[in-house]
Order: C-alpha cells, then structure tokens, then sequence
C-alpha cells in the first residue's frame, strides 16, 4: 500500500520545539492516523517545513528553499503567533495568510479538502508571559484566528479550533514543555486527537 504523504507547514508548534520528534503533534497525528480503521498498514510520512520563530512570510521563505514534490495526501498549516508576537499589522497577517493557504491547496494538489488549518494557540497562558499583559496577548490571538479562520472557510480547507486546548495550560502545568513557553507532548496528543476527525474526513 502507498504511504500517505503529509507536508506539515508552521512555525515552533509545528517543529515541536523542546519536545522529541515523536512527540509533535505532527508525529502523534501520523501515528493516530496509521491505528485508524482504514488505514492500518499504511505509513504516513511527515514532511515538516517549519522553524521556531517564524512568522509568515519567513514560512515561505523556508518553503522556497525546499525541493516539493507535490501533490501531497494532506497540507497542514498553523502560522500566525509570531507575527503576533511581533506586535506586526493584522491585515498583513491576512493577506500572507491567504497567499499560504491557497499555496497549501495546491501542494495539496488543488484539493481544499485535503488541508487543515489550526488555530493559533495562546501563549499568554505560559509562565514564560508570567509578566506580560495576558488579556491582550488573549485578544491579540483571538482576532488573529478570527482571520484564519475566516480565509479558511471561505477557502472550503477543513479547521481546528485548538485554542481552548492551549488555554487549559493556566491550571495545568503538565501542558507546557520544560522551556516554560511551548506545548508539552501531553497538549500535543490532545491537539493531535482533535484533528483527527477531520483528517478522517479530508482522506475519505
């Protein structure tokens, strides 16, 4: 059988900074992926173009220095935090945002259905923004994913709302990584999880 071949595209949620390979949420997606009814026996091979730090257009950036070979089976993309992180202007972060998503569509071969987008998730919950005014981080991320999530419906790709899943670190510490600042595995397999059903219905 063909393995199925998965383009991951972000920033450090996406690379899993300051968690083992296996461990992204990329990674536990495969693995999820592979045990479903369906698809037992076949591989799922992550192809990951991300880099902590990035904003959008860093994203393409990286993306032009790889060799794609498209089309892939699934196109994820997650990209926005630092734009955000860096006090940068919201509708430049759309306009880049759509060029990114409508380029995900065609290194999914075209095919809308066959991308997902998630949510941006809040760091003003970490200990890292221990300091930080976190109400505004909170609105910051929330008009933000007001615009990805509004391209991306518009653009017929599938949606992970898995902000409220980031948010629940406040209370529980287990969720952030040892850097105080990035998912731990335990929130990735929760992101994982809730993608899921909608990669189920992307490659049926």
């Amino acid at each position: 059988m063909p393995s199925i071949r998965y383009l991951a595209l972000g920033d450090s949620y996406t690379i899993g900074e300051s968690v083992d390979t296996p461990e992204r949420w990329t990674n536990q997606l495969a693995a999820l992926l592979e045990s479903s009814p369906g698809f037992s026996g076949r591989r799922v091979e992550v192809i990951t173009i991300a880099r902590t730090g990035w904003t959008t257009q860093e994203l393409w950036e990286g993306i032009q220095e790889r060799n794609l070979e498209p089309p892939y089976d699934l196109v994820s993309l997650l990209i926005g935090v630092n734009n955000q992180y860096r006090g940068y202007d919201i509708n430049e972060y759309r306009r880049q945002f759509i060029f990114l998503l409508t380029k995900s569509i065609e290194y999914a071969g075209g095919d809308a259905n066959r991308v997902i987008v998630l949510s941006v998730p809040d760091w003003g919950v970490t200990p890292f923004a221990a300091n930080r005014d976190r109400g505004q981080i909170a609105n910051d991320i929330d008009a933000f994913n007001a615009v990805n999530r509004e391209e991306t419906e518009k653009a017929g790709a599938h949606y992970v709302d898995i902000t409220p899943i980031s948010r629940q670190a406040l209370n529980d510490p287990t969720l952030i990584a040892s850097d105080g600042l990035h998912p731990s595995g335990k929130m990735y397999a929760e992101w994982a999880k809730q993608t899921l059903p909608e990669v189920l219905r992307a490659l049926h």
